[in-house]
Order: structure tokens, then C-alpha cells, then sequence
């Protein structure tokens, strides 16, 4: 089995909207081109912020900038196709119950749990950035995994999304002057406590730092501490389905990887890695 979990059926443009990408026509794009990339298993994870339900969970200004939509017509639209309905929420410290109450209410198949923001600054925007002249790397990174360890043991979430993100902008932004292994610990301590799938994304390939997340140390970490996980792209354009996935499968093998997490009605279950899907 070959899965594609967290994708997204819009670009990150304020311009695009529900009406044009929340369509059956956009959704069959997806499934082509899954089906051409040999994904087997095609899962939606939209962000949280852009629907208007998510301002109840927290408000900072980023959001109230981006959320435009209604969160129950997404569900409803990939819902009725063959897409598994999952979504990318944040995790906001503090803000857990109101999380869950939005959860809860909603059919969700899966549900991908992403870190951000530290406190009210940005990981991996230009806007609100928490990377400025007077950064401390170090602190960054320590209060960055520290908060993926909080959200993996809040219980919100199915799968932790590109689990180093911090990583994003990559030499472009100074670098921690500690082994990363020292920063990761707490965060991979948590992971497994919490029993949290870890996503292995190639969307770090089409950023600045141009690497898997996570990194093959954090990958050994999790692998040694019994970890499951789950494989994805993070697209924001059908084109992007399966991206870099030969790199991903190969960096699997070598961390002795040989099943992928799938899920439904947010239960887990194990599938063995296979070749990719080949179409006629």
C-alpha cells in the first residue's frame, strides 16, 4: 500500500476559493493523478484556519486573515467522494478542548496534527515570523519540539505532520548550535508515549531546506522508540500527488520501515509497503 494523507484540494492563495476547489470535478483531478502516481490510498487534510469554525479555537490575526470558509461544506463535498476526509489542525496550547469540540462534531477519517506557530510567531511564514535578528535558534528549535511533544500527547491527533518543520527555511535561517538529536528527544519521548503516527513527507523537497521530513536522526529516533507512520506529500495542486515518492519509499527501506499507517473512522491499522500502484 502506497498513501497520500495529507494533501490539500487549493493552493496557499487567498484567492483560492471553496467554490472553485471544494468540487467533485477538483477531487477527480486528485484521484487521477493519484492513480497515475501509484497512491492506493488518498486522503484530504485541509487546513484548519481557512474555514471560519477555527476562529473559535483560536484568533490570531493570520487566521482571521485566511479563514473564509465553512468548514461543514468541505466535509460534506469529500465526504461523498472516494477522498477520505481528514484535516490539518493546528495545535494551539491552551486551546485543546475547543479543539476537540470542533473535532468531534465532524466525520473525520484521520486527523493530522501540525505545529506552526511558538506562541504567537511563525515557523514558516514571512508575516508574524518568529525569525528575526534577535532569534536564539536554540530556544526556537527546544520550544518547537517541545510543543509537538504537547500536541502528540493532547490526544487530538492521528498523525504529527512534518515533524521537524522548524527546519523549513534551512541554512537561509541560523541553525541550532546543539546536536538536533538533543532537541528531538522530547518531542520523539512524547510521539511514542502517545502512540501518534510520525508523517514522512516529501514536502521538504519543495521547500528551502530540500530535505525529507523528518531528517534520517529523527527518523532513527522514532524508529527505535517503536514508532508507526504515515506517508504523504503535502500537495497543494494535484500535480504534486506523490511527489519525490521513490526518495520516500527509499528512505524508508533504509530505516527498516516495511508498513505504512492507514486509517478509518480515525482507527489505525498497519498495511505492508508495497510497490507503487501501476495503472493501465
Amino acid at each position: 500500500m502506497i498513501t497520500d494523507y495529507h494533501l490539500h484540494l487549493r493552493p496557499d492563495e487567498l484567492g483560492a476559493t471553496a467554490e472553485d476547489h471544494f468540487t467533485p470535478a477538483n477531487i477527480d483531478r486528485y484521484l487521477d493523478a493519484a492513480s497515475e502516481a501509484g497512491v492506493g490510498d488518498l486522503g484530504c487534510a485541509e487546513h484548519m484556519y481557512r474555514f471560519t469554525e477555527a476562529l473559535k479555537v483560536w484568533s490570531h490575526p493570520f487566521w482571521q486573515e485566511w479563514a473564509m470558509d465553512d468548514l461543514d461544506m468541505y466535509c460534506d463535498v469529500v465526504s461523498a467522494s472516494p477522498m477520505k476526509l481528514g484535516i490539518e489542525a493546528d495545535f494551539v496550547a491552551g486551546a485543546e478542548d475547543r479543539l476537540s469540540n470542533m473535532l468531534e462534531l465532524r466525520p473525520f477519517e484521520f486527523v493530522v496534527g501540525s505545529v506552526h506557530f511558538i506562541g504567537d510567531r511563525s515557523l514558516d511564514t514571512e508575516e508574524y515570523s518568529v525569525w528575526d535578528d534577535r532569534s536564539d535558534p536554540d530556544e526556537i528549535w527546544r520550544r518547537y519540539f517541545e510543543t509537538v511533544a504537547e500536541a502528540a500527547r493532547s490526544g487530538l491527533f492521528d498523525i504529527v505532520a512534518h515533524p521537524d518543520l522548524v527546519k523549513v527555511w534551512g541554512r537561509s535561517q541560523q541553525l541550532p548550535g546543539k546536536d538536533p538529536r538533543f532537541f528531538y528527544e522530547p518531542a520523539v519521548e512524547a510521539i511514542a508515549e502517545a502512540d501518534v503516527a510520525v508523517e514522512v513527507s516529501t514536502a521538504g523537497f519543495r521547500k528551502a531546506v530540500n530535505e525529507m521530513y523528518p531528517s534520517s536522526a529523527f527518523m532513527e529516533m522514532c524508529v527505535e522508540a517503536g514508532t508507526s507512520f504515515a506517508l504523504s506529500s503535502d500537495a497543494h495542486s494535484a500535480d504534486q500527488i506523490g511527489y519525490g515518492y521513490d526518495r520516500a519509499i527509499e528512505f524508508l527501506a533504509g530505516h527498516g520501515v516495511t508498513e505504512l499507517a492507514t486509517f478509518n473512522e480515525r482507527q489505525r491499522s498497519l498495511q505492508p509497503i508495497g510497490e507503487k500502484v501501476e495503472t493501465a
